[in-house]
């Protein structure tokens, strides 16, 4: 179809300036090969469309309507290139943004607007699931992950680092009693997190190395603001990152334990599907997050960058 929009493009080219030398010239062909792409079209059509003489040519009934459709055809594709063009390096149209439902309720959904303030021809569709979403099946411009990255054709930037605090609430720990080092854990209730390790395993870096804690979850679910909340009501210990749970173990409503033993950083990631040109828009939220979550770090095709900053609230 390409070949046939440029030999449409050039048989217009001979009618507009009167001849095939003429339109070779102005378009820095050969004459040969202008001839070869009229001759293309002919064979394509299954019929003549220019009358040669050696001194003129002219367009038989079909060229004339084959010319209209020509330059309405060309005409298009320049428009489609000029628009494209100008909006190459300005974000705009639609991006599809997915994210975690917490972190895109708490960190990312109010910081949008000073995004969006900015970029006055652009609009967001975000989308907040906790689940891993497939990026080109279902349509989105670019993900904020957090966690381990596992191999895949994707690209990602490491925007920060995300810290984890193990807590519960003080009227819990006043029944139960705290526990000192992450075999305690044995003998209390915790809350699973059930996209992490299938909600049961929690791991501790502490003075003595890397230990892991595997249990039945006394209340397991997807989304880690439900386990807050359900720890913050006495029934268990919660291992949730900060930006869950600062502000209540800050207020007193959860209390950290365990913090000479804790779950290892990990990194808050933009990911977007790779093998095509970075559009703008893309390129322009990816600059957001990392202003707003971390600072620079070089893009990575894994979870190997550096981490800039630490998502700690």
């Amino acid at each position: 179809m390409i070949d046939h929009l440029s030999a449409m493009a050039v048989f217009a080219r001979v009618v507009d300036t009167g001849g095939f030398s003429r339109a070779a010239e102005s378009l820095g062909i050969s004459k040969s090969a202008v001839s070869k792409q009229v001759s293309r079209l002919e064979d394509r059509f299954g019929t003549r469309l220019l009358n040669r003489t050696t001194r003129r040519i002219s367009l038989t009934e079909a060229g004339e309507r084959v010319l209209e459709h020509s330059r309405r055809a060309v005409a298009e594709f320049e428009a489609a290139e000029a628009e494209v063009g100008a909006h190459r390096d300005t974000p705009s149209g639609l991006l599809r943004v997915s994210a975690g439902v917490s972190f895109g309720q708490s960190e990312l959904a109010p910081r949008l607007a000073g995004f969006l303030g900015k970029c006055p021809d652009l609009s967001i569709d975000l989308v907040l699931n906790d689940r891993r979403v497939d990026l080109v099946e279902e349509g989105y411009d670019v993900a904020l992950r957090i966690g381990v990255l596992q191999d895949s054709s994707m690209m990602a930037r490491r925007i920060a680092s995300v810290r984890s605090l193990t807590a519960a609430a003080p009227a819990y720990l006043a029944g139960r009693g705290r526990p000192a080092v992450p075999a305690d854990l044995a003998a209390h209730d915790c809350l699973g997190y059930s996209y992490l390790n299938g909600g049961g395993l929690w791991t501790f870096d502490g003075p003595s190395g890397q230990t892991r804690h595997r249990f039945t979850p006394r209340l397991m679910s997807n989304n880690g603001t439900a386990l807050a909340a359900a720890a913050e009501r006495g029934l268990g210990i919660v291992q949730m990152p900060s930006f869950i749970i600062g502000d209540a173990v800050r207020s007193g409503r959860l209390q950290e334990v365990l913090a000479d033993h804790r779950k290892p950083d990990v990194g808050l990631y933009a990911v977007y599907p790779a093998g095509r040109p970075l559009a703008a828009k893309v390129r322009a939220f990816i600059d957001f997050a990392v202003a707003a979550f971390g600072g620079a770090a070089p893009d990575a095709a894994d979870a190997g960058a550096d981490a800039a900053g630490a998502l700690s609230r």
